[in-house]
């Protein structure tokens, strides 16, 4: 589980400067995971660690995960079209070592750990900087109830700004999801349609 915090400097825009926002483009390692869900194969599964991981000797390049996943992590690599994304160091992680990233960041923005303890950390910092006058600050997927579309995220991140403008969309869903609710949509529209045959059948044979 991990948990992500990313530097921020903030300036005054209204004066004409700007602000740096950085931002990770990482897997988010679903609680619901729409890749996983889509896969064919079974090339990807969810690992002792509660990670998604890609096992590359079984995928066949299908490509269905790049487009169910709402956030747009997954890749395919150039030359076989197998799919590709972080894997919170997955080979790392039987070692019982932290991922690298977590590792060799020199500001310790990033934080690997138990998903409740990091969950509590993170809050602690969004409160301590609403003191500090930040009260722009929040916590994106840190739990189901914000992040309901996926069931909760295992890479969860601290923001000052709109999600859009860290490149993440604002109320994620995996597009598995809404099948149902596709098919529903369908029945009833399947339904008028028919209705409306019916009664188009009645009116021609009421007019003759």
């Amino acid at each position: 589980m991990a948990f992500i915090e990313r530097p921020v400097a903030l300036s005054n825009q209204d004066a004409g400067s700007f602000s740096w926002l950085f931002s990770s483009d990482v897997c988010k390692h679903c609680a619901r995971a729409g890749c996983l869900e889509a896969c064919p194969t079974g090339a990807i599964v969810r690992t002792e660690f509660d990670t998604v991981y890609v096992q590359p000797d079984i995928c066949n390049g299908c490509g269905y995960c790049v487009i169910n996943c709402p956030f747009g992590v997954i890749d395919r690599r150039q030359d076989d079209g197998r799919a590709w994304k972080c894997t919170l160091c997955y080979d790392r992680l039987k070692e019982d070592m932290k991922p690298a990233c977590a590792k060799a960041c020199p500001t310790e923005s990033i934080h690997f750990g138990e998903i409740g303890e990091l969950q509590r950390m993170a809050r602690r910092r969004v409160a301590d900087l609403h003191e500090r006058g930040m009260h722009e600050a929040y916590l994106y997927g840190d739990d189901a109830q914000s992040q309901p579309g996926t069931e909760g995220l295992n890479a969860f991140f601290l923001l000052v700004d709109k999600p859009e403008v860290y490149n993440l969309p604002p109320d994620p869903v995996v597009p598995t999801k809404r099948v149902k609710e596709t098919w529903i949509s369908f029945a009833f529209a399947a339904a008028g349609l028919a209705a409306a045959a019916v009664a188009s059948v009645v009116l021609s044979k009421g007019g003759r």
